[in-house]
């Protein structure tokens, strides 16, 4: 028997990266999501594939630091695809990166050219913009500061501060760790993170509706004149973001408008742990959104809408194949 005619699954995928962070977008070969909506197949997603989510992102063929974007039939008809957002342990309401690489990846396969383009995803619609330089700019969900300076007793830091803000994830964000952000620092960087995470739990500290704060992003400034700051984002996992995280810029963007350390449409470079930079902007989202999101979570005032820019470039377009008889199928356990 031929191993395409042993195998269950067939996935036709684009790896792609997005200032050094991976994602793998799934176009085919996937089964069918029940649902009328982005967030009913995502909901069909986790009760009846999940499975498949650890084979396509889990070691063999994959790595814990992929994030996958399923890409699916559009259920508003504004969008020109859905996608869902999954990784090593669950589900992604948003993903800046992957969003810019979700639309990197279908300019490879000549569906789509420069210009504006939107995604549906299980938090909302997401535009994009492709210019001709190769670069995509996203207008991310709106975004907002949900509480500011909370006191929090980490282990090895005693107590520190940060800021809880929602920008499509839900970010802890804090710049008095006293860690220096750096590519060879990255082991303890994580750990520290994975200590402040542990310690919100203990706390009970979580974002809206006590929605769990599973993203850590820490801050530092720049010694480059031209770099606003440093970021490091620990996703959950404990992988670690290779970009400067889109959404967790989108996160930063509204602190900084919430304290008018940053006006609308200001531009702020935000570099990633291992250097890459994203630009971000703002406008304040009163006018813009009708005060609640796909989850009707309403909005308070101070709620903004990013706009990230950043690089993707293609790796490889190739088939995942998942075969009957493989003891690794449905992945390696992380």
């Amino acid at each position: 028997m031929s191993v395409m005619n042993s195998s269950l699954f067939n996935f036709k995928i684009i790896d792609s990266h997005t200032g050094g962070e991976p994602t793998r977008m799934v176009y085919a070969g996937f089964p069918t999501l029940l649902g009328d909506t982005v967030q009913d197949k995502l909901h069909y997603f986790k009760q009846n594939f999940d499975h498949l989510r650890q084979s396509i992102i889990l070691e063999p063929r994959g790595n814990d630091v992929l994030v996958g974007a399923l890409l699916l039939p559009a259920t508003d008809p504004k969008a020109i695809a859905g996608v869902i957002f999954f990784n090593n342990t669950g589900y992604l309401g948003m993903c800046g990166h992957g969003t810019i690489g979700v639309i990197a990846s279908l300019a490879f396969q000549k569906k789509i050219s420069t210009g504006t383009h939107w995604l549906e995803t299980s938090v909302g619609l997401i535009q994009a913009t492709l210019h001709n330089d190769g670069s995509c700019s996203i207008q991310n969900v709106p975004s907002y500061r949900y509480k500011k300076h909370i006191a929090l007793k980490v282990p090895d830091l005693g107590t520190i501060h940060g800021d809880i803000a929602w920008g499509g994830n839900w970010f802890f964000l804090v710049s008095d760790h006293g860690q220096d952000i750096q590519a060879d620092n990255v082991k303890k960087l994580t750990d520290i993170c994975i200590q402040i995470k542990r310690a919100l739990t203990a706390a009970n500290i979580t974002g809206k509706n006590g929605s769990e704060i599973d993203h850590i992003e820490l801050f530092a400034d720049s010694t480059d004149a031209d770099i606003n700051s440093k970021n490091f984002v620990l996703c959950p996992g404990a992988a670690y973001d290779r970009s400067p995280c889109g959404t967790g810029t989108s996160a930063k963007l509204a602190c900084l408008a919430a304290d008018n350390h940053l006006a609308p449409e200001q531009l702020w470079q935000q570099q990633g742990v291992v250097g890459s930079i994203f630009t971000g902007s703002y406008r304040y989202a009163s006018e813009q959104i009708n005060g609640s999101d796909a989850n009707n979570n309403v909005y308070p005032t101070n709620t903004v809408l990013p706009t990230i820019c950043g690089h993707a470039y293609v790796c490889a377009e190739t088939t995942l194949i998942v075969q009957a008889d493989d003891p690794f199928k449905w992945g390696i356990p992380s």
